[in-house]
């Protein structure tokens, strides 16, 4: 099996404005508002970005590029972990969330071709 890249990294945060702000402050990553369908997101540079969302907690949620989601979805829940979200289609490409209990939340990504 050929190891997959983390290509994205997405802090999910109940206070989407605070976040920003710290890690502006101490990564000098700066927060570009994106309007998204699904709610408040802030883009902080290439591939890390902050979302609002009702997280019990914050926590930092690692995308994982895949060639099929929906077959590393499977994969994943195969082997013991819950779908948090099932694949889905979004501007640039498909996704999905499981979780692995003791392992964490994991996301899973699949590109859009460019034509």
């Amino acid at each position: 099996m050929t190891p997959s890249p983390v290509v994205h990294l997405e802090l999910h945060t109940g206070d989407l404005e605070r976040a920003s702000a710290f890690y502006a402050a101490c990564c000098g990553w700066t927060p570009e508002p994106i309007e998204t369908a699904h709610g408040a997101y802030h883009s902080m540079g290439l591939g890390r970005g902050i979302v609002r969302c009702g997280a019990r907690r914050p926590v930092w949620l690692p995308y994982v590029e895949v060639d099929d989601v929906a077959a590393a979805t499977d994969r994943a829940h195969t082997l013991g972990a819950s779908v948090l979200l099932e694949p889905r289609e979004g501007p640039a490409g498909w996704r999905s969330v499981v979780t692995a209990g003791a392992g964490g939340e994991v996301a899973f990504w699949q590109p859009k071709e460019c034509a």
